[in-house]
């Protein structure tokens, strides 16, 4: 799909650049469904996560900024892209509240389980 997804890129719209991720993005000819605007996407160099788009290229891809940001600043603050986690035994998970760890610690014997009438 994805090369033919980048042929018929290629008819219907004009490349406007590529990311560091090698990720591509493109926008159409003519405006979009009589919007006014043109429609703006993204073909993706390996494997589909939208998480991998880059602030400056996701700002012109929603047509809040009117180009993207030619050779983007990395602040001290800003990490480099990982890859989302979620759903796998790597995903982040806060630490309950005066523990030092994620792990719930064993109940002692203390825990009676309340029955009905009792």
């Amino acid at each position: 799909m994805s090369a033919l997804q980048r042929w018929l890129s290629g008819l219907s719209g004009r490349r406007i650049g590529t990311d560091s991720a090698g990720n591509v993005y493109f926008e159409s000819r003519r405006d979009y469904l009589g919007y006014g605007r043109k429609r703006r996407w993204v073909v993706y160099a390996g494997e589909v996560e939208a998480s991998v788009v880059p602030a400056e290229w996701h700002g012109w891809l929603h047509h809040t900024i009117p180009a993207p940001i030619e050779n983007p600043r990395p602040l001290p603050w800003q990490k480099p892209h990982k890859k989302n986690m979620t759903g796998t035994a790597e995903a982040w998970t806060p630490t309950p509240r005066g523990q030092k760890s994620n792990h719930r610690p064993v109940t002692a014997g203390d825990y009676e389980a309340w029955t009905p009438g009792s």
